[in-house]
């Protein structure tokens, strides 16, 4: 149970557990994520990350534990219901259609209609898609480029802009530098610190990247094995330190068996 005060939080997991068949995926996970704030989940491939964001989003739904969403407890039945919520995810695969142009993009699955007549407003959806990327700072030559053309950094720089036109309250991003250079993931790095300068958005990030992590987060969260083993605040730790506790863990594992 958090001692963080409700009204300050966007969200909280309180013991989660998620079981498939006789595998537990989680074991017991607790989180807590205020309003505002960029926390980054640390961990290596089976540290129970992927499960975690799958029933953040409503994908799957924990086998016990509780989940609350601004401070009322919630059982997420599917994406649909987690996003009338404001949470949003951004996958590696982003999700984008790329023969369409960044515009249309935009508005996928979400699209303007004229009324009474059922076509796409062409016109409204342009006009609207280089407003919300001029407010959050994403600069693309134009918004009628089909998302092939652009670079990696500004794919991802789209696929965030769409989440965050959709009213989302609670991003998540996973592995959104993975892949990239230092010019691309300064692009994104400097689009969710924008955006969380803003005030009304809060960032979970599913990262590998220690270092990348501790510049961009204001806490951490190391899980391992389905359990999270540490949380601290980003400027309390270090890179040597998490990988201390890493290698602990490994090491102990290795004795075990």
């Amino acid at each position: 149970m958090s001692d963080v005060p409700v009204e300050t939080l966007a969200l909280r997991g309180d013991d989660i557990v998620k079981r498939f068949g006789a595998v537990t995926a989680l074991d017991g996970v607790s989180l807590t994520l205020r309003k505002g704030e960029i926390l980054g989940i640390l961990g290596d491939n089976g540290a129970g990350k992927s499960t975690l964001i799958k029933i953040l989003t409503g994908f799957h739904q924990q086998t016990s534990g509780k989940l609350f969403i601004d401070g009322v407890e919630t059982m997420l039945r599917s994406v649909d219901h987690a996003r009338a919520l404001g949470v949003e995810c951004v996958y590696q695969d982003l999700a984008l259609a790329n023969s369409l142009s960044i515009y249309h993009n935009m508005f996928l699955n979400r699209e303007i209609i004229r009324r009474p007549f059922p076509f796409l407003n062409n016109r409204a959806m342009r006009t609207r898609a280089a407003q919300v990327l001029d407010e959050i700072g994403v600069h693309v030559p134009s918004v009628d480029l089909p998302v092939e053309q652009l670079s990696g950094g500004q794919r991802q720089a789209i696929a965030v802009a769409r989440a965050v036109h959709s009213n989302a309250k609670i991003l998540l991003l996973d592995e959104p530098l993975a892949a990239m250079g230092a010019r691309e993931a300064g692009l994104i790095i400097d689009l969710i610190l924008r955006l969380k300068a803003k005030g009304d958005l809060s960032i979970i990030m599913i990262m590998h990247n220690y270092a990348q992590t501790l510049d961009i987060a204001d806490r951490v969260m190391l899980m391992q094995r389905g359990r999270v083993t540490y949380q601290r605040e980003a400027a309390s730790t270090s890179v040597a330190e998490l990988m201390d506790i890493v290698r602990r863990e490994y090491r102990a594992m290795r004795t075990a068996s």
